[in-house]
């Protein structure tokens, strides 16, 4: 995520030279593209943690901006 980021909620993504927007509700790619099985990762990541995910996003887009680090998929 960055600081002052554009609407709709999302993150961003980077693996082995691929690169994505994924939208935080969706979980479905905005701009970009990943190999379908780290797709798959990242939306079940990204369903479990949703909630951090929008904290994060609200809070970096805030006068005071701030986030928490997530845990990744273990």
């Amino acid at each position: 995520m960055f600081f002052l980021d554009h609407s709709p909620p999302h993150f961003h993504i980077e693996y082995s030279g691929f690169k994505a927007i994924i939208n935080i509700k969706t979980q479905e790619i905005i701009e970009g593209e990943l190999p379908a099985k780290q797709l798959k990762l990242v939306q079940a990541w990204a369903i479990i943690h949703e909630t951090e995910l929008e904290n994060n996003f609200i809070n970096l887009n805030s006068d005071q901006p701030s986030w928490k680090k997530i845990e990744p998929l273990k």
